[in-house]
């Protein structure tokens, strides 16, 4: 893991910059609060990490670059990204890896009809944004 050995720390400031907290970024990457708490707990055996589709949901939600959230210093590799959920032997198949990926990275991304209702709420009165999030029950 030593590509998010610093992750709990960029996080939180992640989360502080962006006036975030637990339960937003819970929300994002579709975890409970209490997941994203061991993410950035400062005890290591406390600790635990976001897998692929997380880290990109929290990559894609926030617009952060991974490189941001990631220890990805010249620490003389071999160039293999070791993330919970994409690691590799010498036995897998990497296209069938970066399918998975590209996969992951389609369920993610808006489509039209999303990006056309998310631009009108946000284009929305804050009482008709209150009236809309009722209707969803949040």
């Amino acid at each position: 893991m030593r590509y998010l050995q610093s992750f709990h720390r960029r996080l939180r400031q992640l989360r502080q910059a962006g006036q975030l907290s637990m339960a937003d970024v819970a929300n994002m990457c579709g975890v409970d609060e209490a997941r994203v708490g061991n993410w950035e707990a400062t005890d290591p055996k406390q600790r635990s990490y976001p897998g692929v589709s997380e880290l990109l949901d929290l990559c894609l939600k926030t617009e952060t670059p991974l490189d941001q959230l990631l220890d990805m210093g010249d620490g003389g590799d071999s160039g293999q990204l070791e993330l919970p959920g994409l690691a590799f032997s010498n036995s897998d198949d990497l296209s069938v890896a970066l399918k998975e990926l590209e996969r992951e990275l389609n369920r993610l991304q808006l489509s039209e009809e999303e990006v056309e209702l998310l631009r009108r709420f946000r284009k929305a009165t804050a009482e008709n944004r209150r009236m809309v999030l009722q209707l969803l029950g949040r």
